[in-house]
Formats: structure tokens, C-alpha cells, sequence
């Protein structure tokens, strides 16, 4: 009855147009002190030893010179202490700043730069991969130790009532072989997108205990993290996927709530064992980052209980579609409809409206967009396009059209961007990096179809005389790649294929790809 009288009053205070996220998660301390709030494969934590850990870790910030909107750097792979570092970053006034476990030592210290951040939080495995220099300018503390650095027992630290319009965290995008840009989003825009979510939790009596399976440092993460958190749930965090420890928890855990990227819907969906698994507490799937194919979704709502729900925004924001694919069987094609408080439109390359029905360029706004790009304001104006009353939308960077339902329809992409394991990688970027090689006279790079991947970039290229083999040449460009660009195979072409006015035909070296894959003759 206490926890009932409680949960009501939480529940006000998410309705609320704004809010703290530490006051809410402090009052879920007080109702449910013994109640377990996170667990990983070392450890779980109880909402009053959750409270204390991040207050404990929030004064210590503070102590040592965490400034209001300051960035804190996290680095590591996903556990319960890297999710309180996070949480104590908020709480403390500063700024989250997870940073990409597969980008370069140059693109992580271009970050960490960027950010402004004093502190680095690291973890064992990538503090022995980068050395022990690496950023030693940086106040650096082992995630695993976070215990011993944190203040004593029972320290609080000083009070921050956050405004709306301060920053809450810095998302670094990925796939790029410069220096990611830092997507800043405020505490405003993350308490609209969430809190809502935790209401309806709430609402609908729903039992909130989520599987956690993709990183903290990408902001798909966030849909499963802070809502389970602010609807007083349980969250459990797995450091790196795998179909058997995932199955084997979801059974285990009688998770309630899942987000999963589509390679891994299919990654499940081809596992030898996942019919033996009980999933049956099950209730809401969540999908976004990638393309999603129809046949996948109708295999994933054939074989695993619940609702599955297919997100469509980016993490800049702009129009946030919603496809309940099990309510709407027929529209497995689409991405869904604009969510409440979303608004989209379909342009021409002369951004002109086009009639419904006909493909063009998305663009998009909600109540969740980005604040900018963290010290660019050039490449913020450049992904925004505004309107004659001076209205900010965001270039979603797709081509789709709306059927007479007003759902969309994604037809290709702009700029040809290829989404591997749910990261943005762009040709431009691997293209530059081919080009760099002397051997190399032309480079293209393409997206195809991966099982494993979803897609997979591949390379082309023209060589002039005397030329490497393009096994070596490929080696020498991927080792200058994060781990998630690294190209799958590069091949060798007399000259690229194009159009009559000089126009790169990538259509025509996707099935040439798609031809010597599946072993066919040219």
C-alpha cells in the first residue's frame, strides 16, 4: 500500500512538463529501498545502494573540479558501475560523455577533447589496449574501482537543480574516420522523451524489467536505460551480446522489456536453441538504429511473445516515427506513423513539398531534438533546414514517401549511408581513406546485404601501374578503421560505372558486390 501511495506520486511528478531525473530516481529510493534497480555478471545493486553510490560519486566529482555542464568521459564496455558513473555525471551538474569502445586512439582523444572533459572513467580492458599515457593528462579512474575513488559513505553532493536548457549528455556518432560530432541533447529533451514512457509503464501496470544489450555509448541504449530507471524497474546491462547469455537471462530474469537492433533480432532468430527458451513474460520489444526488414519483423512477432514496436528517428532528433507492427500486420514495409508531437514533410532537391504518395527527402521535428553538434554550429545549420517562419526541422537523410494511411515508407537513403550492426558508416569517409593509398587512381565504397551485419561496407577501386594486391591494400586501409568500418572485401574494376552526365552508378557496383559474393561470373 506504501509502494502503491508512492508510485502515485512518482507518477505525478513524471507528468510534470519538466522534471529532475535524480529527484525521481531518489524517490524510487525511499519507496523501494531493497528492491533491486541494476544488475550485470558481477554484481546487482538495490535503489537505496544505487542512491548512495551516486551521490557518493557525485560529490567526489565535484571535489575534483567538475564544473556545472562540464563532460565526464566514460570508456568501457557496458556494466552497473559504467550506468552509475553516468547517472552520477547527471546528478553532479556535469555532462555524460560515453565514448565509442571501436573508434581510434586519434578519434578518442579527438572526443575527449571536444567534450572538454577533466575526467576519464576506463575501463580495465581498454586501459590496457591504450596504455597507460593514453589521455594521462585526464584525471583517469578504473571503472572497476569506482568504489575506492568515490567519497566516503553517506556523502552527498551539493545540490543542482538542473534548468531545462542544460546539457544532459554528449552522444558521439559514429562511423566516421574524423573526429565524431558530439550530439548534445538537454535535460528538457531527454525528460520529454522518457518520461512519458515511464508514465505509461506506470500507467498500465506494466512489471519493468528490462534487458540491456547494446551499448551505453549509443543512444538506442537510452530507450531501454532511463525509462526502466525513472518507472522505478530493473535493469539488467550485458557487456557484450551473445544469443545464449541473452536467452538464458530473459528466461532467467522473466525480463519484461527489451530493445534489440535488427542484426540482432536475426542473430536470435537463426540461433539453434532459442525455441527451447521460455520468453513468455515478455510484454514490449523495442527495434530502431537499421533497416528492418518485413520478413524479419513477421519472424520476430511469429516467434517471441509481446508487442514489438519499430522506432524511426535519429539521435539529432527530428520526426520520430512509430510502427506497433503487431497491431498493424499490413504495414510491415513502413516505419510507422509520426508520433504525437512529431511533424514530417517530403521534399524535392529543391526542398519543394512533392504530393503524397511520391518519394523524396524526409525531413522532420518533435519535441526531441538535439541542442547542436558540441563546437560545431556549422554542421548543426548544415543538417537542419528551416522554414519560411523560421522553424528548425532536422534532414532526416532518407528518401521515403507516405501512403494514403500516413505511414512512411523508406525508399534509399541519402548520401548512400550504410548502417552496420546499428553504426552509421559513410562511403565518403572509407572512399577518402582508399584514395590515400598510392596504388589507388578511383575508390568506391558500397552497402551490402550481411546476415550478420545487417550490411556490410565493400570496396571498389581503380589501380594504376605497378599496383599492390588489393588483399594488401585493403589490410592497410582497414588497419587505419574503427572496427566497425573496416571494409568486408575490396575488389578491382577496369573503370566505375556511370551515368551519361558522369554520375556514380553505386546501384550497378551494389550488384556487381551482390554477383561476385554469391561466386557468378561478370
Amino acid at each position: 500500500m506504501i509502494l502503491d501511495h508512492a508510485k502515485s506520486g512518482i507518477s505525478a511528478a513524471l507528468t510534470k512538463a519538466f522534471g529532475s531525473f535524480a529527484d525521481i530516481l531518489r524517490m524510487w529510493s525511499q519507496a523501494q529501498p531493497d528492491a533491486i534497480a541494476m544488475i550485470d555478471d558481477t554484481r546487482d545493486v538495490a535503489w537505496a545502494e544505487l542512491i548512495g553510490e551516486v551521490e557518493r560519486l557525485a560529490a567526489r566529482l565535484v571535489e575534483t573540479g567538475l564544473e556545472r555542464g562540464q563532460a565526464v568521459a566514460i570508456l568501457g564496455t557496458s556494466t552497473v558501475n559504467y550506468a552509475l558513473v553516468f547517472l552520477a555525471t547527471v546528478r553532479a551538474g556535469g555532462v555524460a560523455a560515453p565514448l565509442t569502445t571501436s573508434a581510434s586512439p586519434e578519434q578518442l582523444k579527438g572526443m575527449a577533447k571536444d567534450s572538454g572533459a577533466r575526467h576519464l572513467f576506463i575501463d580495465a580492458g581498454k586501459a590496457a589496449e591504450l596504455g597507460p599515457d593514453f589521455m594521462s593528462e585526464m584525471i583517469r579512474v578504473p571503472l572497476e574501482d569506482i568504489d575506492t575513488w568515490m567519497a566516503p559513505h553517506g556523502s552527498l553532493a551539493p545540490a543542482f537543480e538542473p534548468a531545462p536548457s542544460d546539457p544532459f549528455n554528449i552522444i558521439y556518432s559514429s562511423g566516421t574516420t574524423g573526429i565524431p560530432k558530439g550530439i548534445v541533447h538537454s535535460h528538457q529533451m531527454r525528460w520529454l522523451q522518457f518520461a512519458s514512457t515511464a508514465v505509461s509503464y506506470l500507467e498500465a501496470g506494466l512489471p519493468v524489467r528490462t534487458l540491456t544489450s547494446t551499448p551505453l555509448y549509443s543512444n538506442t541504449t537510452m530507450v531501454g536505460f532511463l525509462p526502466a530507471l525513472l518507472a522505478g524497474g530493473t535493469m539488467r546491462v550485458m557487456g557484450k551480446f551473445d544469443c545464449g547469455r541473452w536467452l538464458g537471462h530473459a528466461q532467467e530474469d522473466k525480463t519484461t522489456l527489451t530493445m534489440l537492433v535488427p542484426v540482432q533480432y536475426q542473430r536470435l532468430m537463426d540461433y539453434p536453441g532459442f525455441d527451447e527458451y521460455d520468453l513468455s513474460s515478455l510484454i514490449l520489444k523495442y527495434c530502431t538504429s537499421a533497416p528492418f526488414s518485413p520478413e524479419l519483423k513477421r519472424e520476430v512477432l511469429s516467434r517471441m511473445p509481446g508487442g514489438l514496436v519499430e522506432i524511426y528517428s535519429m539521435t539529432e532528433g527530428g520526426v520520430v516515427c512509430l510502427l506497433q507492427a503487431h497491431e498493424f500486420p499490413d504495414k510491415l514495409h513502413t516505419v510507422g506513423r509520426p508520433a504525437p508531437g512529431s511533424e514530417m514533410k517530403v521534399l524535392d532537391d529543391e526542398d519543394n513539398e512533392v504530393p503524397p504518395g511520391t518519394p523524396g527527402n524526409l525531413i522532420g521535428r518533435s519535441q526531441t531534438m538535439m541542442s547542436g553538434y558540441k563546437n560545431r554550429p556549422d554542421k548543426t545549420n548544415e543538417a537542419q533546414y528551416v522554414d519560411a517562419e523560421g522553424g528548425a526541422w532536422m534532414r532526416m537523410g532518407d528518401i521515403g514517401r507516405v501512403d494514403e494511411d500516413g505511414f512512411v515508407e523508406l525508399v534509399g537513403r541519402a548520401k548512400d549511408m550504410i548502417i552496420s550492426g546499428g553504426f552509421n558508416i559513410y562511403p565518403s569517409d572509407l572512399e577518402a581513406e582508399l584514395e590515400k593509398e598510392d596504388d589507388v587512381v578511383e575508390a568506391a565504397v558500397v552497402g551490402i546485404a550481411s546476415r550478420a551485419w545487417g550490411e556490410t561496407p565493400v570496396g571498389f577501386v581503380v589501380l594504376g601501374e605497378n599496383a599492390r594486391e588489393p588483399q594488401a591494400i585493403l589490410e592497410s586501409v582497414n588497419a587505419r578503421l574503427g572496427k566497425t568500418q573496416r571494409l568486408s572485401a575490396l575488389y578491382v574494376i577496369d573503370e566505375m560505372p556511370r551515368s551519361h552526365i558522369g554520375k556514380l552508378l553505386k546501384s550497378e557496383l551494389r550488384e556487381i558486390a551482390a554477383a561476385k559474393i554469391a561466386g557468378a561470373t561478370l
